[in-house]
């Protein structure tokens, strides 16, 4: 379960804390936005760092007994004191969560006496929180940090292999759009919609997205990948034996369709199982090892 999850399904039924990294200098197990959920008898995510997040949790389900709003930043060297030989350092925020609504959009928040109040970023400038300095105050105001960049991924197919895929996406740099035409594949997480709605949104990848394709349906299958490759999407990923990779690279050939960027069979070298999972396992290992691109860097 991601933290998200857990926060969302508690409030406002019990009390929620949250542990935020805010930032960091030097080496340290975590960066500006990994954060926890504690509630009083579970917790989701991680901000690493063993004694660290130890001690961190110890002081959310403090604050949990406190008023919703109530928060406290605290820096940690990361030597003897803790037991770690990291020599970095961060600066953490814990609160109680008052609502969740901020969670899916990059917001303004600014301490407040009592309070944590956040707003919509939008084109407002506001600077990340720094890990060195007087700590904050009431009225001091930031960017929310973001854990990391995400790879936005585009999965067509709700089968076996694309199940497989989806369900190991949790806690992974990975932003998921999980699309199939099957009415009768509305599973949580799925967009249902028809053949021609999903080439189009092929099409529409950008040049920092992934696109998987692995449906039911050969068609399909092809019309997405030449809708995929016309794209600017960065990878291009369709699962099939070397028969359909010959038949599918002939097709786009005659059709002016630079395949260059197609990747199939998908996965990466040297597992050749044919088990969902193990397919599941080697294509994400495969997406996992794309770099960064400027977008994605930004976007964190």
């Amino acid at each position: 379960m991601i933290w998200q999850d857990l926060a969302r399904q508690a409030l406002p039924r019990e009390p929620v804390a949250l542990i935020t990294v805010l930032a960091t200098e030097g080496s340290a197990p975590r960066g500006p936005g990994a954060r926890m959920v504690i509630t009083a008898g579970a917790m989701a995510g991680t901000i690493g760092g063993g004694r660290l997040e130890h001690q961190l949790v110890a002081q959310a389900r403090a604050i949990l007994a406190h008023p919703a709003g109530t928060w406290r930043v605290q820096d940690y060297p990361l030597g003897p004191l803790l037991g770690q030989c990291c020599g970095g350092r961060v600066r953490v925020m814990v609160e109680r969560l008052a609502d969740a609504a901020w969670f899916d959009a990059p917001t303004l928040t600014i301490l407040r006496e009592g309070a944590v109040e956040r707003v919509a970023l939008g084109e407002r400038p506001a600077m990340a929180i720094p890990a060195r300095g007087p700590l904050p105050a009431p009225g001091f105001t930031f960017a929310e940090p973001q854990d990391g960049p995400r790879l936005p991924l585009m999965l067509f197919g709700a089968g076996h292999v694309g199940r497989a895929i989806a369900g190991r996406v949790e806690g992974l740099p990975l932003s998921l759009g999980w699309y199939d035409s099957r009415t009768d594949y509305d599973r949580p997480g799925v967009v249902v919609a028809p053949d021609d709605e999903l080439v189009a949104c092929a099409a529409s990848a950008g040049g920092d997205h992934a696109v998987l394709i692995l449906t039911h349906d050969h068609g399909l299958d092809y019309r997405l990948t030449a809708a995929a490759l016309r794209s600017r999407a960065r990878f291009v990923g369709l699962i099939g034996s070397a028969t359909k990779r010959a038949r599918f690279l002939a097709r786009l050939r005659s059709e002016g369709v630079d395949a260059a960027r197609l990747t199939c069979p998908i996965g990466i070298p040297g597992i050749s199982g044919k088990e969902p999972d193990t397919i599941a396992i080697a294509v994400l290992a495969q997406l996992l090892s794309l770099p960064m691109t400027a977008a994605m860097e930004q976007a964190a």
